[in-house]
């Protein structure tokens, strides 16, 4: 984008909403792709889940959230049409353990807005692994129901694995992280060269404490989540493939579409300089909250688009119309793209935080949910979506 910005003489770039926008001219239109060539298959549910269920406290998102054990703050961070924001508290939001990347919330689960009646957001971090050890996903519960006060609790991501003498244990879960969404009692995370992976909210389990390194079943029958209260389940996963000659898809982000019929997730390439990046679109059936699949069993993408966007961090399509968030290194604002399928794109340059990262859309409220990752310096905040 900055390089972009030398190149255009400044007496074509107008001001409007505030913001330098760049015109449709400044780049061609993306370039539409074979979709049905991207491919998705489904694990089988993950059966030790009911064997853990016999071993450990089931509880539900209200038990979370009612044992939030984290105090955010309200802030106002330096973006555009900002609606709403919350700023985490001094040690997550200096820590350099764990870094944000994901975000959905329960208008994503369901379209009223609440999931158990509570209304929350859901961000995922992913650990640097700095102190040597890897504790994989772990996912903020921020309540929103007083976005005065809005507090929260980490729960972390588990893969339920049998150990080699036949007992049910879990692991955690190595992954980047950089988008997720929540769809009825599922949580979607992206998997960077593989797909999906996907986690189910009717079992999150309360496990042992006290002990910061282990995890997983121990000698004694307990089990632990490097001292974390409660963690979500792995329950299936989706491994990609590809025809056609395309190359792999990198799944870098993932967002939820409700305005499309039928609801659909728009999934994304982060690349820099970004030449090659691709968005593409899968239908998902809200009646199992999977992705739909052909005859064949796979779930197969609807819309595939070259884009060539640099540092995409995140993308989501409201009405057809998509909006795409853009990483600017870590001394500049990132930037919005607004690009609608058969025209060019536009720019809203430093619209956004340092850093952003994945979005998300509140339909309701017009609210695009994003978030930024750099230590001592994260935010996430709601910006109004009709404003770009």
């Amino acid at each position: 984008m900055r390089i972009f910005r030398r190149l255009v003489p400044t007496t074509l770039l107008t001001l409007t909403l505030g913001l330098l926008v760049a015109p449709s001219s400044a780049q061609a239109a993306p370039t539409a792709l074979t979709a049905s060539n991207f491919r998705l298959s489904a694990s089988s549910y993950n059966s030790l889940i009911a064997e853990l269920d016999d071993r450990l406290p089931n509880v539900s998102v209200s038990t979370v959230i009612d044992n939030a054990n984290r105090v955010a703050s309200t802030c106002s961070p330096s973006v555009s049409n900002r609606l709403a924001a919350f700023c985490w508290n001094s040690g997550d939001n200096n820590t350099t353990e764990w870094y944000p990347q994901g975000i959905t919330t329960t208008a994503d689960a369901y379209e009223a807005g609440q999931y158990e009646g509570e209304t929350v957001i859901l961000v995922s971090w992913y650990d640097s692994a700095d102190d040597g050890i890897n504790k994989g996903v772990r996912v903020s519960f921020v309540d929103w129901s007083n976005p005065s006060s809005p507090r929260y609790r980490h729960v972390l991501l588990v893969e339920p694995y049998r150990t080699s003498s036949g007992q049910p244990s879990f692991r955690s879960v190595n992954i980047h992280a950089g988008g997720i969404f929540w769809y009825g009692y599922y949580l979607y995370v992206v998997d960077t060269w593989n797909g999906l992976r996907v986690f189910d909210m009717r079992h999150i389990w309360r496990v042992s404490t006290g002990n910061e390194n282990i995890i997983g079943r121990q000698s004694d029958g307990s089990y632990h989540a490097f001292n974390y209260l409660y963690v979500l389940p792995q329950a299936l996963r989706y491994t990609q493939s590809t025809q056609g000659g395309y190359s792999e898809f990198r799944f870098s982000f993932v967002s939820l579409d409700r305005t499309s019929t039928p609801d659909s997730i728009i999934v994304g390439e982060y690349g820099n300089p970004g030449t090659g990046t691709r968005l593409l679109r899968f239908g998902i059936d809200y009646t199992n909250r999977m992705l739909r699949t052909d005859s064949s069993g796979y779930a197969r993408g609807t819309e595939a688009y070259r884009v060539d966007f640099t540092s995409m961090q995140g993308a989501t399509s409201i009405n057809g119309r998509y909006l795409v968030s853009t990483s600017d290194g870590s001394s500049n604002a990132g930037d919005l793209i607004a690009w609608r399928p058969g025209s060019s794109p536009r720019y809203y340059n430093d619209s956004l935080g340092i850093g952003p990262e994945d979005v998300s859309y509140w339909a309701s409220r017009d609210q695009l949910w994003s978030l930024t990752e750099y230590p001592g310096r994260r935010s996430v905040y709601a910006i109004r979506a009709s404003a770009f």
